[in-house]
């Protein structure tokens, strides 16, 4: 199950992270925090656990776990494009209770000797080069009875409303956007992107497939938007 070029999608995410958060509020009228944060409340981090924020960009899973396991617990920040983690660290380095290390690193590259209570991802797993073996990767970083959560658009039936409306959206909302600051191009590639992107009941059964023994999926903003949670 590919899906996009990890070279091209790091190259994406270098170019535009200096209006990403900027716009990641703009483009969801600051709803994107509320989805968050539904995320992390789902999956419960505690104090004392040790967390990944996988494909992490600017941080804000980071942030919000870290309120969760600190003191006695840490979190990691990972990802490949080196300018969108530029600005997570900038952001950290204001937070003085802060319990999260930064790494530069593919998440395929992630020794898997290192074991997690609890990852999480949003707006990653979609760009990743292979889904299903993102899917994996997550499994074998897990601890036994670890719980993974991904926050992603969501793929709607083909021809449904939500569908309909997705499109409209993007083409006509997000698209002309964010070619105000030159970023055309980037967002475009959106559409591609949940094109190719498994539909709902496609990511469970591979879900299951793979080991998971827990998993569930929830649409929210009226379908636009998928929350997909594992337990190991």
């Amino acid at each position: 199950m590919i899906n996009q070029n990890s070279k091209k999608v790091k190259k994406i995410f270098n170019k535009i992270s200096y209006k990403y958060d900027f716009l990641n509020n703009l483009l969801s009228f600051g709803m994107h925090n509320l989805w968050k944060k539904n995320l992390i409340h789902l999956l419960k981090p505690e104090n004392g656990e040790i967390w990944a924020d996988l494909c992490c960009g600017t941080g804000d899973l980071s942030f919000l776990i870290n309120e969760k396991i600190f003191p006695k617990g840490n979190v990691i920040g990972i990802d490949n494009a080196q300018e969108i983690l530029n600005i997570a660290i900038n952001k950290s380095d204001r937070i003085k209770k802060n319990k999260i290390c930064w790494k530069k690193k593919d998440i395929f590259e992630i020794d898997e000797s290192e074991k997690f209570d609890g990852i999480c991802m949003s707006y990653g797993l979609r760009n990743l080069e292979s889904v299903e073996n993102g899917i994996k990767k997550v499994f074998r970083l897990l601890k036994v009875n670890g719980r993974a959560g991904f926050l992603d658009f969501n793929h709607p039936k083909r021809n449904s409303f939500a569908s309909r409306f997705q499109k409209i959206y993007l083409r006509l909302i997000v698209v002309p956007i964010s070619g105000l600051f030159n970023l055309r191009d980037e967002y475009e590639y959106i559409e591609n992107s949940i094109k190719v992107f498994p539909e709902a009941k496609n990511l469970i059964n591979l879900s299951k497939k793979i080991g998971f023994k827990d998993v569930k999926y929830q649409t929210i903003c009226f379908g636009q938007m998928g929350i997909l949670l594992l337990k190991k």
